[in-house]
């Protein structure tokens, strides 16, 4: 029998109040995280000199995310959080067996990639670059291979650790901890460009020197290290002492892993793809001198992710618990409604963004991204922040469908998606980055993306509808008319007052930039917020109405 009905203005405000705390973490670790991506451009540009580093320093993540990160996620954590409501000993045992195996395996593992640093690096770098003229390139990301893969050892140990927070309610140590890597990393770039300056001339496609290898590789590894032991004396606060214990028989990992494997596979399918990516973006400026490549991919990427990153998580995070209770009671009525509100809430804030992008990509490029080494390489990324807006859309829709599925525990359906999604990604890459330049190697590799979220947003709904009965499509797609009108009005008006300031067309200053992006961006959030007063879109002034009582309780 369902529960009485909550008014969904209280549901939707609650939601957004909890997101909102959220988001507040979030949004310092990624401001800090920008400031390190526009110093990286600043110092080594975007073209081969930088992916020499920025694809090395890469693939710790990437490997950590394959050979661990979806064990830990799908089997580790629900045993950690059964453990400790079931156990005798509130899990102290249980959490001491599952360190020290997670210890043992990372480290094995860490010892292997560093040995095998040639063959992880020939996987990940396309068949151009073993041309002989760019031997010394390849010879430099092997080396920083070796300074960086140490790092999947420590990404293991602080997501564990503090995911053993988390599960005795220590949430902020987790959220924080990034951003000390974050400030580490900013160090290191500064103490770089003061020490040997913004890459210049043939130094852009060149390799490095050993003192430049060793500043950067150990230098990128240290900040994960600190992230790591920033979490350390939460344990013990959080009433927790690690005690090494080797008597891993009779855990119950084993039914656990079964449970899991269907998210094991997603994560390796997902990461599969990712590494074709990879490959494919790192023979544009392998193979030309204005080739565009991962460098400009994954910091455009990184920028226009600030929406999804601040917004959508948050709201995916808060709502979660709520879904999976109206799951388990087989309120399947109450999870439409609450997944279709929140789809309605992050699109009102992602469509104007994404809609807005084409418009402000080149002032966003200049006062982002044109320093130093990087000044030289702002009209590079304008293609790629035009195009991501697209696929920032569609995967948002697709996001906040996967959580539906996860309330259900249907993470087999999430499999088989998510198998579509990436073969879609991996044939549009390969065919758009062969029929176009190395010059438009990121752009066409946006567009693969795009096109693989445009799939897995329509599989994903689709099938989820049919799963709960409805999405409350009606709404959905009377709320994205109105959408399209308000975004329509704002844009335009946004468009009329770039052409019209001083700088349409031209390269202009970062002054001038920035003064011409905060006219664009206001003049677009006027009419926008006007719009939906007009057009009566309460998902757009929820938003506004939760920010305003935020800052006015500062």
């Amino acid at each position: 029998m369902s529960r009485a009905a909550t008014p969904p203005g209280t549901t939707d405000s609650r939601i957004l109040s909890a997101s909102a705390v959220m988001a507040a973490g979030t949004t310092v670790s990624r401001l800090s995280g920008y400031v390190r991506s526009a110093l990286l451009v600043a110092a080594l540009g975007t073209s081969l000199h930088a992916d020499v580093f920025t694809i090395a320093n890469t693939v710790p993540n990437m490997l950590y995310i394959l050979l661990a990160g979806g064990v830990f996620n799908a089997v580790l954590v629900p045993q950690l959080v059964r453990s400790m409501k079931e156990d005798p000993d509130g899990g102290e045992a249980y959490t001491n067996r599952v360190i020290t195996l997670a210890a043992l395996f990372l480290g094995v593992v860490t010892v292997v990639l560093v040995l095998a640093a040639p063959f992880v690096m020939s996987v990940l770098l396309d068949s151009s670059w073993s041309d002989p003229a760019l031997a010394e390139q390849r010879d430099s990301a092997i080396d920083f291979a070796r300074y960086c893969l140490p790092q999947v050892f420590f990404y293991g140990m602080f997501v564990l650790v503090g995911q053993v927070l988390n599960a005795r309610g220590r949430f902020g140590p987790m959220m924080w901890a990034p951003i000390a890597n974050n400030v580490i990393a900013v160090g290191v770039l500064l103490v770089y460009l003061l020490a040997f300056g913004p890459a210049e001339g043939v130094e852009r496609s060149g390799p490095f020197t050993g003192g430049r290898e060793l500043l950067l590789g150990l230098g990128s590894t240290v900040g994960i290290v600190a992230q790591l032991l920033i979490l350390l004396p939460y344990l013990r606060r959080a009433g927790f002492t690690y005690r090494p214990r080797f008597d891993f028989r009779g855990t119950g990992l084993g039914h656990t892993l079964r449970l899991g494997t269907w998210t094991v596979l997603f994560v390796i399918v997902n990461q599969v793809a990712y590494t074709v990516v990879v490959r494919l973006a790192s023979g544009g400026p392998a193979e030309s001198t204005d080739g565009t490549g991962y460098t400009i991919y994954s910091s455009s990427f990184l920028l226009v992710m600030v929406p999804h990153a601040i917004l959508t998580v948050s709201l995916a995070t808060a709502i979660l618990p709520r879904l999976s209770a109206h799951a388990r009671d087989h309120e399947y009525a109450d999870v439409a409604g609450v997944l279709a509100s929140t789809l309605r809430t992050a699109l009102a804030v992602v469509l104007p963004f994404a809609a807005l992008l084409p418009v402000v990509a080149p002032e966003l490029a200049t006062v982002v991204f044109g320093y130093g080494a990087g000044a030289a390489d702002v009209e590079s990324f304008v293609p790629t922040l035009s195009l991501l807006g697209i696929g920032l859309v569609v995967f948002t829709v697709h996001y906040l469908m996967l959580r539906g599925f996860y309330s259900l525990e249907q993470t087999r359906t999430v499999f088989l998606i998510q198998c579509a999604v990436s073969a879609v990604n991996v044939l549009a890459a390969v065919v758009l980055v062969r029929a176009t330049s190395p010059a438009d190697t990121a752009p066409a590799l946006t567009l693969a993306y795009a096109a693989a979220y445009v799939v897995g947003a329509a599989l994903s709904y689709g099938v989820l509808r049919g799963r709960l009965g409805g999405l409350h499509t009606p709404t959905l797609v009377r709320f994205l008319v109105r959408m399209v009108l308000a975004v329509t009005a704002s844009t335009g008006a946004a468009l009329a007052v770039a052409v019209l300031l001083p700088g349409w067309g031209e390269e202009p200053s970062r002054l001038l930039a920035l003064a011409r992006g905060a006219a664009i961006g206001l003049v677009d959030l006027g009419v926008l917020l006007l719009a939906a007063r007009v057009l009566r879109l309460r998902e757009i002034t929820s938003v506004v109405d939760t920010v305003r009582g935020r800052l006015s309780r500062t």
